[in-house]
């Protein structure tokens, strides 16, 4: 491991280096290898260390050097191995791979096709130094990074205003996020004395810190999980953000950056158990948001925008999750949302490709049988986002809402069940207005339909397959093959929590069928709404709620509400602060003393005529009055 970790993220870096300066001259059209052998070759070391993690009750823990050594602070370049960095290592690098090789067919005419993979890169190795860091400061420095290369991305397409503004709304948003982020990554250090996991773990046991100092690194940290993640109310880049091509949509905002979040206050535990408030609120959020987001994407006609809140929605149920305990169950639903929503924004980047671009549901139809195998695997990542058994999202989904019931949350469990039935439903209505019916396609964009290349397909077909079994780690709930293997990780936040395992009985298979039923409705519905009566059914429910239709399609005007405040109050501020203390007190202060010395030359330039004797009569009446003065004092 010694070797094998350092060269996990080490890898991805040299494809970007070497992408980045050589891609447009040299590499060109083959810009895609570099990268691509780079994160398959990471994958297969990522195998090896989950491999080697497998069965082990300690992290591994390789130190490389001491990156600041300054007094008592101290934080070297170190890399922790442990059942959740080895989960994580794999989602990243064997979705990314996937990704990168579709971006290869859906990129390849972009003329930034070369600075497209650099970024992707950088984007990899960042992501892969959040996982694998065995401290704070280096889980900080990994979630800038994803930062910045999140802005390079949703900007890709730099020429285009909206583009442009949506990169520069993502990375302000996350400032917020960051900001509290940071303050809760001091307050550890001077709290603990140190930033290293396991060393702060362990004086978190010996309640070295009062629960309300725990309290507020706690909050701190999730108000940086708030931006990264995308929760209310700092969602309001991720909508925006599809502005990036498909694939950064499908890698960045779906199976792993929007995920550092989660990953965080995962990786956290130990400090959030001992804090039961913060993990009140963290809960709390994650039932609104989930909710929140899932209304909002009722009324979406861009194919991108319904998976964008799909994916702030499916965020929320994670923190529902970590907001009980169950960070197992939090961390499965990760890994199955990774493989659907992968696939549901990869097929969405294939319609669209077939479409010649075109986004809006609305100009779309009977596409069921032009392009199949794109329906078939986007049918697969619809079932599993719906929570239909025995699709993947089914199982994560349905522990989270049980566990939920089975922990008294009644109220989470009623906002996730609701929740559930309305993700069901627009994912339908996407699978229905896009694929099944007439087709409202234009003339000429219906003539070049055509399915997508191979390296976009076989993709699909990956995650297609984990879409339908990958579901099966989990089973049987609770005490799975993927919950025994994490559950070293969460050890000792589990006996803080007095946490007892749960096997499965009568109560979840009841819960089960209950969600099952509730997703089936919601299928039902979007078929009856889209599919047996569509030019009626629409139309009517909008006209009999259109307040309320009209806010759920203008996103609830959070937007609005942000720029009518927040925003403007930052512009006219600053304006004012311009205006009065800038010119007025900074400039005024130094053009004040330019005057100052201009008056003072006008007064005395009269005395300088020109004329000797003028000025040895002054200077005589000058010695005059020294002596003067010295003689009589």
């Amino acid at each position: 491991m010694n070797y094998v970790l350092p060269l996990i993220p080490a890898l991805p870096l040299v494809a970007f280096v070497v992408t980045l300066f050589l891609g447009k001259w040299w590499l060109k059209d083959s810009a895609h290898w570099i990268p691509i052998v780079a994160m398959a070759a990471s994958f297969v070391l990522s195998v090896a260390a989950f491999l080697a993690i497998r069965g082990e009750e300690h992290a591994i823990v390789v130190e490389l050097w001491r990156w600041i050594p300054v007094g008592d602070f101290q934080v070297p370049i170190a890399f922790q191995l442990d059942q959740l960095s080895a989960v994580m290592l794999l989602v990243v690098t064997g979705v990314g791979t996937l990704i990168f090789i579709y971006s290869k067919g859906y990129m390849h005419h972009d003329p930034g096709y070369y600075r497209f993979f650099a970024y992707l890169s950088l984007f990899a190795f960042s992501m892969l130094m959040l996982v694998l860091g065995s401290n704070y400061l280096l889980l900080y420095l990994g979630w800038e990074l994803v930062g910045l290369c999140s802005y390079y991305l949703i900007g890709f397409y730099y020429h285009k205003p909206s583009a442009a503004s949506a990169g520069k709304k993502a990375f302000l948003t996350n400032r917020v996020g960051d900001f509290g982020f940071g303050i809760g990554v001091m307050l550890i250090f001077v709290t603990f004395g140190t930033l290293d996991y396991i060393e702060v773990f362990e004086k978190v046991e010996h309640h070295v810190a009062s629960e309300g100092v725990l309290l507020a690194i706690g909050l701190l940290l999730f108000l940086g999980a708030m931006g990264k993640s995308a929760q209310f109310p700092l969602h309001v880049w991720l909508p925006d953000a599809m502005e990036g091509p498909t694939p950064v949509s499908a890698l960045i905002h779906a199976a792993t950056m929007v995920t550092a979040g989660v990953y965080m206050v995962a990786r956290s535990s130990v400090i959030f158990a001992s804090a039961p408030t913060a993990m009140l609120v963290v809960g709390a959020v994650g039932a609104f948001t989930a909710i929140f987001a899932a209304s909002i994407g009722l009324a979406q006609n861009d194919i991108k925008r319904v998976m964008a809140y799909s994916t702030v929605s499916q965020l929320g149920y994670m923190f529902m999750a970590l907001g009980i305990g169950a960070w197992v169950a939090a961390i499965f639903h990760l890994v199955t949302h990774a493989f659907f929503k992968a696939l549901l924004f990869l097929g969405s980047g294939s319609v669209i490709h077939s479409l010649s671009g075109e986004q809006d549901m609305r100009k779309m139809g009977g596409l069921a049988k032009k392009i199949p195998f794109t329906y078939w695997t986007l049918m697969a990542g619809a079932l599993a986002l719906s929570g239909i058994v025995p699709f993947a999202g089914f199982w994560s989904k349905d522990e989270i809402l049980g566990m939920n019931f089975k922990g008294g949350g009644y109220v989470i469990w009623a906002v996730g069940l609701i929740a559930a039935f309305i993700t069901a439903f627009y994912t339908f209505r996407l699978i229905f207005m896009t694929f099944w019916g007439e087709s409202r396609m234009d003339p000429e964009v219906e003539k070049h339909v055509h399915e997508s290349p191979w390296s976009m397909v076989v993709p699909l077909m990956v995650l297609g397959v984990l879409s339908v079994f990958g579901g099966f780690l989990g089973f049987p709930p609770e005490n799975g093959v993927f919950h025994k293997f994490l559950e070293p990780v969460f050890h000792q936040a589990n006996e803080i929590l007095h946490v007892e395992h749960h096997y499965f009985g009568m109560l979840d298979f009841v819960l089960m069928v209950v969600s099952v039923v509730v997703a089936l409705s919601g299928v039902f519905f979007a078929y009856l709404f889209y599919v047996k009566r569509p030019d009626e059914l629409p139309q009517k429910a909008g006209a009999v709620s259109q307040p309320l239709y009209k806010a759920i399609l203008n996103k609830w005007y959070i937007d609005e509400f942000y720029n009518a405040t927040i925003i403007r109050l930052t512009v006219d501020g600053s304006r004012w602060l311009w205006r009065v203390v800038d010119a007025g007190v900074i400039d005024g202060a130094v053009n004040g003393v330019g005057r100052l010395w201009d008056i003072a030359g006008r007064v005395v330039s009269p005395f300088q005529t020109g004329r000797v004797q003028n000025y040895a009569v002054v200077m005589f009446i000058g010695l005059f009055v020294i002596v003067t003065a010295v003689i009589v004092f």
